[in-house]
């Protein structure tokens, strides 16, 4: 089984780029989709169709072209979790999940908190619910799999410039324990289990030619339960994919 988890930064403009013959040649058992900024009667769902996925989506009712958070599967889930009980959070669209015989699947979409006056508080509060909300998850679906876009860059290999980033959002101690913590509820961040070298990222700036000097942050994860573990295949990242300023990341499972 292969799991992709892609931040497209726009749904309608991946399509327009060729997103749908990426899906078709990929084939991807589950893809997860964060950052949408659609409604799904403004996505081209007949062609996904005709790909062969069932889909779900989670859009933000905040505003329009914001947010959002989608999954395609080739297998029907036994169920289908839209959010987590609270409205500020569910709102924005960040949290999709969906309950196979065996796994469940999340799609996760953490605030950025860039705008550290005005958003930063609001993601340590989403941080802090969708951290009891899996700890409660665990105990009822142990073999769960939380791949998006994390928003936080874990370690120092994650981030190109840990130093003259050490005070932003995304890098902050804060921000870096939690990640810590979240690991340790029980979950493998799936591509550090395969590689352990510096500089693979998953999000790039479109200025500066970022992306072509590989000035980037890996804040996009495919978190795996440890009772999974010897399920794993292999994790990487798609870094020449570029329908985003993310990039692909990839799990393989039995």
């Amino acid at each position: 089984m292969k799991i992709v988890s892609y931040n497209i930064n726009g749904i309608r403009s991946g399509i327009k780029k060729g997103l749908f013959n990426w899906i078709e040649k990929s084939n991807p058992d589950i893809l997860c989709l964060q950052e949408i900024k659609a409604f799904p009667e403004q996505i081209e769902t007949n062609r996904i169709d005709d790909l062969g996925y069932y889909h779900y989506w989670f859009p933000s009712t905040k505003r329009k072209g914001y947010s959002g958070v989608g999954i395609l599967c080739k297998k029907k889930p036994d169920h289908i979790e839209y959010g987590i009980g609270i409205d500020s959070i569910d709102q924005e669209g960040r949290i999709l999940r969906l309950d196979f015989k065996k796994i469940s699947v999340i799609s996760l979409y953490i605030p950025s908190g860039k705008d550290m006056k005005n958003r930063l508080n609001f993601k340590f509060y989403f941080m802090d619910h969708f951290f009891d909300y899996v700890q409660k998850m665990k105990r009822e679906f142990p073999n769960l799999i939380i791949c998006g876009d994390y928003n936080i860059c874990h370690k120092k290999i994650d981030i190109h410039d840990p130093v003259r980033n050490r005070d932003i959002s995304g890098f902050l101690p804060r921000e870096r324990k939690w990640m810590n913590d979240f690991l340790n509820l029980g979950f493998i961040d799936s591509f550090r289990n395969y590689v352990k070298e510096a500089r693979h990222y998953s999000w790039w700036s479109y200025r500066y030619n970022a992306k072509k000097n590989n000035k980037g942050w890996r804040i996009d994860y495919a978190m795996v339960s440890h009772s999974l573990k010897k399920e794993m295949i292999n994790a990487y990242l798609l870094s020449e994919i570029s329908y985003s300023d993310h990039c692909p990341t990839v799990l393989e499972i039995k």
